[in-house]
């Protein structure tokens, strides 16, 4: 009887101790869970942060890019203006050379060509002396047939040596009158002559490559 009692009581301390173990198992189970459960929130919240700032970074990124390419863009575009601005200043410096070039030809052509202008002024008188030698000479007298022709001579060779050099003699007469290379010193009636023209020469008129050195004195018709 007694040892049926003890059995008894040994069940029941066994129980006992099984359902206290069963317990702690049970509460090591819940704390396993619960430490699992946080475990894998701190992973979530590791998760979320690590993706916030993936997020964070991806703009950063693309923020800082869309200021490079508007940096790159504004670069390029001042890049094609200063090219615009060089091609410019070399046309422009083209065209300054040329037009330079082209001012010291005409420079040194107007120099050539009027550089025996005062000399040729100059020489006007001595011209007109000759010929109003060989006008007043008396042709009839032997005696100055060699003057005369060594005159005549000086006279013809002086103006081949001008007209070498661009000097044009003005005395043509029965042709318009034209007041940009004569000058009239009187006007005369004529019944055959229409009126304006240039009936005789006084005074030859002389230019050097066009430019007028000196009207020719006419007379012209009314």
């Amino acid at each position: 009887m007694k040892n049926h009692e003890q059995n008894i009581n040994s069940k029941i301390s066994l129980n006992g101790q099984n359902n206290r173990t069963i317990e702690q198992e049970n509460t090591i189970e819940q704390e396993n869970t619960i430490e699992q459960e946080n475990t894998i929130e701190q992973e979530n919240t590791i998760e979320q942060e690590n993706t916030i700032e993936q997020e964070n970074t991806i703009e950063q990124e693309n923020l800082l890019e869309s200021e490079l390419n508007i940096r790159i863009l504004h670069l390029e575009e001042k890049l094609i203006q200063y090219q615009a601005n060089i091609r410019d200043l070399k046309l422009r410096s083209q065209a300054e050379m040329e037009n330079i070039r082209r001012r010291t030809e005409m420079d040194i052509e107007r120099i050539h060509k009027f550089s025996l202008e005062k000399f040729a002024i100059e020489l006007l008188p001595v011209i007109d002396s000759l010929e109003l030698a060989l006008e007043v000479t008396n042709k009839e007298n032997d005696l100055l047939i060699p003057m005369i022709q060594g005159v005549d001579l000086t006279l013809k060779s002086l103006l081949n040596v001008m007209n070498k050099f661009g000097i044009k003699v003005i005395d043509k007469t029965n042709i318009p009158f034209d007041p940009s290379i004569h000058q009239a010193m009187s006007v005369i009636e004529c019944e055959n002559t229409p009126p304006n023209r240039v009936m005789s020469v006084m005074q030859r008129g002389y230019t050097l490559n066009d430019r007028l050195l000196r009207p020719a004195m006419v007379t012209v018709t009314k």
